[in-house]
């Protein structure tokens, strides 16, 4: 269909040509006939070349239309296979990534097992450095010359370091310092960084000090870690043999602290400080300073408070003397811990108590030794039931005081409850000088013990205080009198033992024979915790004599069931009482249901 209308259309046009060429030509007839034909003939020959130009046209169309799908499919492989090549360069990239990846790990795989297949490193002891720049090391119990590796200075190694050497025991570097060994103890310092010590079995051989003990004051009785493949002492090491059985400190306890004991500080300071304050005028004179002091007396009396006071009042005197700040040591020793089951351990210990003594003492530094329950460690030689130890520590500790006679500024202080059970050959004079007894205080004494812990400044009942016109010194001393007189008084409620003695005699004693320090300490301590918990729900009231009175009751209760009546004679003695023997002890309280106690009679035994 649409092939006619084109033709149509091509023969409409050329009417119309012909028509406008017929108006230019001539008129006749035969003109017009002969050029109508010419023109057909053109006509002809142009529909000839235009069917043929159709056809090529159309055959380029086709052409065409075929170019552009073959370049639609051509533009579509394009992209694809662009896509195709950005795809593979990525696969590129995660293929290089993971090879690096891999030749990295090979790498590091090629190093691990370089390294596991490398021969062994080993260890040598620098000793010395040679001028031609090589060292001498210890290794294995041979001694080397060997070469440093270029970067490692040997100027820097010092003696007993360990060194790192490698398969040809050459140097190639610094090793850290092993701090394992054996604990060896020196016996005798030489002069060329070396020392004899004593180890296992007290087998005695002689070592080199590493050059990090220069800079540690090294002395007899030290000990230290031995690196066994060196044989170098590396490491200064506590004293923990000793050292757990002293307490070295300066006490900060003074005489201002201890009540009712004026007349014992007194002694103490004459027989103590005195020579240390004062040795010029000693000298003059020809006298020599006491070697020791002996506290005896009941338990809870101040033994080992005057002590703690001698040590720290010795330091303040020689500080006010000579005007440089004096230090004091306090060693207690703690006596019934040095005592050990092995056969010298105990006097060992006791030699190097007595070392350390001799090492920390200078003109500035005085040293107290403070031997607490000494006759457990000094009982009388012969005493023993099931062994003779004490013949052994006695006689150590009478040579060790002794030798402290060219000492200077070392006191030896005991204090026991048992003075009878010491050796006699520990008290003579010329080693324990002084005895001084720390006897149970009287009513003066409890007075001022009294003062130490009761003081103006704690909160009084409000009674209390207006009954003595709001004076709080006035209330204290009320509160105290009243307090002692009730501790003191001799009537039937204060009545505490009755005694029976191998004579036959009787003897009573009352609650205020057997007061100390420590008793009338509790007593305030009591006190204040009654009036302490009931400020918690009334918060006006305080102390007041009321506690302190029941606070006296509980203790004396407190005290009922201690004595001893199995061996009462011994017990009289740890408590302070003198004078015959005891055979029967009979406790004159009454029980809780009013009853008084039954008689407790014991037959004569060992000691009585």
């Amino acid at each position: 269909m649409e092939e006619l209308y084109k033709n149509d259309d091509k023969m409409g046009f050329m009417r119309n040509t012909m028509k406008k060429l017929s108006s230019h030509l001539p008129k006749t007839d035969a003109t017009v006939q002969h050029h109508l034909i010419q023109f057909e003939q053109q006509v002809k020959e142009l529909q000839s070349q235009v069917t043929f130009l159709e056809g090529e046209s159309d055959e380029l169309i086709r052409k065409l239309d075929r170019n552009l799908h073959e370049f639609e499919v051509l533009r579509r492989k394009y992209y694809r296979m662009k896509e195709q090549q950005i795809e593979s360069r990525r696969r590129n990239e995660r293929l290089a990534t993971k090879l690096q990846e891999l030749k990295t790990l090979i790498r590091e795989k090629q190093e691990e097992i370089d390294t596991l297949c490398a021969p062994p490193n080993s260890y040598g002891t620098f000793l010395a450095v040679n001028d031609d720049q090589t060292i001498d090391v210890e290794n294995d119990g041979r001694r080397l010359r060997v070469t440093v590796r270029p970067g490692v200075n040997a100027e820097e190694f010092s003696a007993g370091q360990q060194l790192i050497l490698n398969e040809s025991l050459n140097v190639i570097g610094v090793a850290n310092q092993e701090f394992k060994g054996e604990v060896v103890q020196i016996k005798q310092l030489l002069s060329d960084s070396r020392a004899i010590v004593s180890g296992r079995a007290d087998e005695e051989k002689v070592i080199g000090l590493a050059d990090e003990l220069n800079q540690e004051k090294l002395a007899i009785g030290d000990n230290l870690l031995l690196n066994i493949r060196s044989n170098y002492a590396v490491e200064k090491l506590p004293k923990t043999h000793v050292e757990e059985l002293l307490l070295e400190e300066v006490p900060d306890i003074t005489y201002a602290q201890i009540g009712g004991l004026d007349n014992q500080i007194e002694q103490i300071r004459d027989a103590i400080e005195l020579p240390y304050l004062y040795p010029d005028e000693f000298r003059a004179y020809k006298l020599t300073p006491p070697k020791g002091v002996l506290l005896y007396g009941p338990p809870g009396c101040g033994k080992t408070m005057i002590a703690k006071a001698i040590a720290n009042s010795l330091a303040q005197k020689m500080t006010e003397k000579t005007g440089v700040k004096a230090k004091s040591f306090f060693l207690n020793v703690k006596g019934p811990e040095l005592l050990n089951k092995y056969v010298g351990e105990t006097e060992h210990k006791l030699r190097q108590v007595f070392a350390r003594a001799k090492e920390i003492a200078s003109d500035e530094t005085p040293v107290v030794v403070f031997f607490d329950e000494m006759d457990a460690l000094f009982r009388m030689r012969g005493s023993g039931i099931s062994s003779d130890m004490e013949a052994t520590v006695v006689a150590q500790f009478l040579a060790e005081i002794d030798g402290v006679e060219a000492l200077k500024n070392v006191i030896i202080i005991g204090a026991s409850n048992r003075q009878d059970l010491i050796d006699p050959a520990v008290l003579r004079p010329g080693r324990l000088d002084v005895k001084i007894k720390i006897d149970r205080p009287d009513k003066d004494s409890a007075k001022q013990i009294f003062v130490k812990y009761l003081t103006p400044d704690l909160p009084f009942d409000k009674a209390e205080l207006q009954a003595h016109q709001d004076e709080r010194e006035a209330t204290v001393t009320a509160l105290i009198d009243q307090t002692i007189a009730q501790m003191y008084e001799t009537n039937e409620e204060n009545k505490f033992l009755e005694v029976t003695y191998a004579k036959g005699s009787k003897e009573i004693y009352y609650f205020k024979d057997f007061a100390s320090g420590a008793m009338i300490e509790h007593i305030v301590r009591r006190a204040k915790k009654t009036a302490l918990k009931r400020s918690l729900t009334q918060p006006e009231t305080g102390l007041k004599f009321d506690d302190f009175r029941q606070a006296v009751l509980d203790e004396f209760k407190e005290n009922e069931e201690l004595p001893n009546t199995t061996n009462p004679d011994d017990w009289a003695k740890i408590a302070g009482r003198k004078g015959d023997r005891i055979v029967n002890v009979r406790v004159l309280k009454e029980t809780d249901n009013g009853e008084e106690r039954p008689v407790e009679t014991i037959t004569a035994g060992q000691y009585l």
